[in-house]
């Protein structure tokens, strides 16, 4: 009989996100961004957003559309983090990232993002990665140009009225377009 051997203890194991692992995704999700618990961390955006960060149904759209997956990252059988990958032809869209606030400041996000950049260039051979960031989202930017990632300067508005995405705080939100090309280590 053969047996899938199970990971080491505190190794991290990715797998593509299934219906049934929408309520779990999104509690992590909210939990990062929203809440108390994102409020004693770096990533909450609760001085530009109120109100939900994603819901079920979005959730499950990324995981039913075409050329979409979302990656969930589980350590010990805890889900620890997720991301969204999106072929866009010579481009791989990266989102919905998330990491448990209980799980921060140790390398975790990190590891995941190099893996989903890994898996875009080996799965659909893209040369770029591309994110859109709150533009005044000042460290979270600072973040990922560490990581190679540069400001395109190019905007896109926050979807005012639209509470699937947050209630604004502020009448200036806009997503600014990251891209780091793939062929450079991350």
């Amino acid at each position: 009989m053969h047996t899938t051997p199970r990971p080491a203890p505190g190794q991290l194991t990715y797998r593509d996100a299934a219906a049934a692992d929408v309520k779990q995704l999104v509690e992590l999700i909210e939990s990062a961004y929203r809440g108390e618990s994102a409020r004693a961390t770096w990533t909450s955006e609760a001085d530009l957003l109120e109100g939900q960060r994603t819901d079920e149904q979005g959730v499950l759209d990324v995981i039913e559309a075409d050329g979409s997956r979302l990656l969930m990252v589980e350590s010990d059988g805890e889900l620890v983090a997720c991301c969204q990958l999106e072929h866009r032809g010579p481009a791989a869209y990266f989102g919905m990232f998330a990491v448990d606030p209980r799980a921060q400041g140790g390398g975790l996000g990190k590891r995941v993002i190099a893996e989903a950049e890994r898996l875009a260039r080996a799965e659909w051979g893209v040369g770029e990665m591309h994110m859109t960031v709150i533009v005044q989202r000042a460290d979270l930017i600072a973040w990922y140009e560490r990581r190679g990632y540069r400001r395109t300067g190019q905007l896109t508005p926050f979807p005012y009225g639209d509470e699937r995405f947050g209630i604004p705080q502020r009448d200036d939100l806009a997503f600014e377009l990251l891209v780091k090309p793939l062929d450079q280590a991350g």
